[in-house]
């Protein structure tokens, strides 16, 4: 497709989901991520340094079913030599009078998919991510000089790092997950190091969303109390929305200046969630954080990918009404 008829595509699917976003009593609403490949890909595309290669992770299911997917790699110096979702913001600003969140990839996401082979050109990964922080950092303030005040950032690394499984694969090929768990951390407060005090950002981890698939499982536990006292962050988005993530008790840990969103909405699959159930996981979560400092949503978006997940507009709509329901059944 020819880039202008490309971009006026990416136009009207933007306003088209801006518009549905606001029909749902959003407050706060995206672009939808209509002018990347994947939550990474724009991220990798217009920051010097990245390319792609293959992850050394695979997705997977249930059922045992497996999908192969690309990774970031870095294969020189990394530097900010143009904005990356600056366009993303000026565009659907113009749509909304409504918050709007500009999403980035974690600092992890170019490292740990690839964490055996990610890249030659630093020794030392600590001088690595410094480099790329610079990266956020220019990207934040031209975002916030722009008029935002949400900025998130989609954290996956963290989140697999809570599967034993992983972690004892991570140990064989040599790797320290604990290690690994201060790292990233690091990473993110080098990224939103200097940020204005009324910037909102937030973290997302997410055990992978990617056809229905995942690529991880576990509680929070194992990182809850550093990552969430560590993180110098206005708030998490934590996905419960499968046993997969384990209970509530690792929210006893946050701190009481930080607020939760419960990712109790699946956007992987089409079956709606009765509102009496998420009303109780908002009670139980409750027993370990303050309800006022709670949220809900869907544990991630219906596409961190082009390939997308087995939902269709209409399931999507009926999820994100049923979210906007909850919140006002639960907190008003």
């Amino acid at each position: 497709m020819h880039d202008d008829a490309l971009r006026a595509a990416q136009d009207a699917a933007i306003r088209e989901v801006v518009r549905l976003q606001e029909d749902c009593g959003l407050e706060v609403v995206t672009d939808g991520e209509f002018r990347r490949i994947s939550y990474w890909e724009k991220f990798v595309r217009l920051t010097r340094g990245l390319a792609v290669k293959d992850a050394v992770f695979k997705f997977h299911d249930e059922h045992g079913h497996e999908r192969d997917f690309t990774a970031p790699f870095v294969e020189g110096k990394v530097a900010r030599t143009e904005p990356i979702a600056l366009d993303e913001y000026a565009y659907a600003s113009r749509l909304t009078k409504k918050t709007q969140k500009i999403t980035l990839p974690a600092p992890s996401a170019t490292h740990f998919y690839r964490f055996t082979d990610w890249g030659s050109a630093y020794q030392d990964p600590k001088e690595y991510f410094f480099d790329l922080g610079k990266v956020y950092q220019g990207e934040i303030a031209d975002l916030y000089e722009a008029g935002c005040r949400y900025v998130q950032l989609d954290e996956v690394a963290l989140a697999m790092l809570c599967d034993p499984a992983l972690q004892a694969r991570v140990r064989a090929a040599g790797g320290n997950p604990e290690a690994l768990v201060d790292l990233y951390v690091d990473a993110i407060n080098e990224a939103v190091k200097g940020r204005p005090a009324d910037l909102a950002v937030g973290v997302h981890l997410c055990r992978g969303n990617y056809k229905g698939m995942y690529l991880s499982e576990g509680g929070y536990t194992s990182i809850a109390e550093r990552l969430f006292n560590r993180a110098e962050v206005t708030h998490f988005l934590l996905e419960f929305d499968t046993p997969r993530a384990g209970d509530f008790a690792p929210l006893a840990t946050m701190p009481t200046t930080k607020g939760v969103v419960l990712g109790l909405v699946s956007s992987k699959m089409p079956q709606l969630e009765p509102m009496d159930v998420l009303k109780r996981r908002v009670e139980e979560a409750s027993r370990h954080i303050d309800p006022a400092r709670l949220a809900v949503s869907p544990q991630c978006g219906f596409a961190s990918t082009m390939g997308g997940n087995p939902v269709t507009e209409a399931d999507e709509r009926a999820k994100l009404r049923l979210c906007v329901d909850a919140a006002r059944s639960i907190w008003n």
